[in-house]
């Protein structure tokens, strides 16, 4: 909630110090003005610095590919410099907690993926509140997770990724990009709807994860699309399947999960922004709204289609009901899949 700086409408002069004088009482009725004036000038002057976008992740994973993809026209939407902070570790949190704790006043503002809504349910101690510390400005894009092996890998289907997994008496090493991330908990479904043993293996981030598949670490990965398709579009990497409603445009040949055997087999990563608890309005829906024009321009919207994201310019309504959805949705998965707490 945002703090009242003043509220003229409530103060009292007490009667003992009330002047008589008109001159007196319109000298004092002045005086609270200026007070008043200040954080409208703020704010009608914002920003008057640069603004740090926080990314509570590693170069390269899908949240850094979506910041720096609309920071030159958030930069030119703001008329000041957007800095990229990444942050990455323990999952997410330390960005996370790092952008809650920054002064709210619209320099600092947080963009980060669904790990924000699943750790507060991983984590004994998050270290922050997803409803309490952060104010919604908008839902960015959404990605469907896509499964991976190496194109020498003799892995060519889901079906032949179960048998495989089957066939070995250990548990089958799956790379994800971190503890609690959506490629993770896509893993664990599938774990518990095939039947197979899945040993999951966490890396810092999707860009260390896809060059650990690249480099034949394990024989399978999970990554969020983004930054595994310019690989897959090379050939560098096989898609087995991807976990979204429907096929990917531009990667017709790869079925989703559904279509693979597992119906309801739907997990996406998704980016959101937020600005930390008690940022003026005024400077939340000018953040929103200049976020949303870069989105909705048709060449910004065509490229990040074209690397993995579906977008979601949905404004702060839009992503505060995704916020409120997934919370639970996630909670309930991992108390399924009996996973730890972290």
């Amino acid at each position: 909630m945002a703090r009242v700086l003043y509220d003229a409408g409530n103060e009292k002069i007490p009667k003992e110090t009330q002047m008589t004088s008109p001159l007196s009482r319109r000298a004092v009725l002045a005086t609270p003005l200026p007070l008043l004036a200040l954080p409208a000038r703020a704010q009608d002057s914002y920003p008057a610095a640069p603004v740090k976008v926080v990314i509570p992740a590693a170069p390269g994973g899908p949240t850094d590919v979506m910041a720096r993809m609309i920071q030159p026209g958030l930069s030119a939407k703001l008329g000041q410099p957007v800095l990229i902070i990444n942050r990455p570790g323990a999952g997410g949190n330390i960005g996370v907690v790092q952008a809650g704790k920054s002064a709210p006043d619209g320099y600092t503002l947080l963009i980060a993926s669904t790990g924000f809504v699943v750790n507060v349910s991983l984590y004994r101690e998050p270290g922050y509140d997803a409803f309490k510390d952060f104010l919604p400005i908008t839902e960015l894009g959404s990605s469907p997770n896509v499964i991976l092996v190496h194109p020498s890998s003799p892995i060519r289907t889901i079906a032949d990724l179960i048998a495989f997994a089957k066939a070995d008496k250990n548990k089958l090493n799956v790379i994800n990009p971190g503890q609690g991330s959506t490629p993770h908990l896509t893993a664990e479904l599938l774990q518990i709807k095939a039947g197979i043993g899945i040993e999951n293996i966490p890396y810092n981030g999707a860009g260390p994860a896809i060059q650990a598949i690249l480099a034949q670490t394990t024989p399978v990965g999970i990554t969020a699309l983004p930054p595994a398709h310019p690989h897959i579009k090379s050939g560098a990497l096989r898609a087995l399947a991807v976990t979204g409603e429907k096929r990917w445009s531009d990667l017709p040949d790869v079925p989703t999960m559904q279509e693979s055997g597992f119906p309801g087999m739907v997990s996406e990563t998704f980016q959101g922004m937020y600005a930390p608890a008690g940022t003026p309005k005024a400077i939340v829906e000018r953040v929103a709204n200049d976020t949303l024009a870069v989105l909705k321009d048709p060449e910004v919207a065509a490229r990040l289609l074209g690397v993995g994201f579906d977008v979601r310019a949905n404004g702060p309504a839009g992503l505060s009901a995704r916020v409120a959805k997934e919370v639970p949705m996630w909670r309930e998965l991992i108390q399924q899949s009996k996973i730890e707490m972290l």
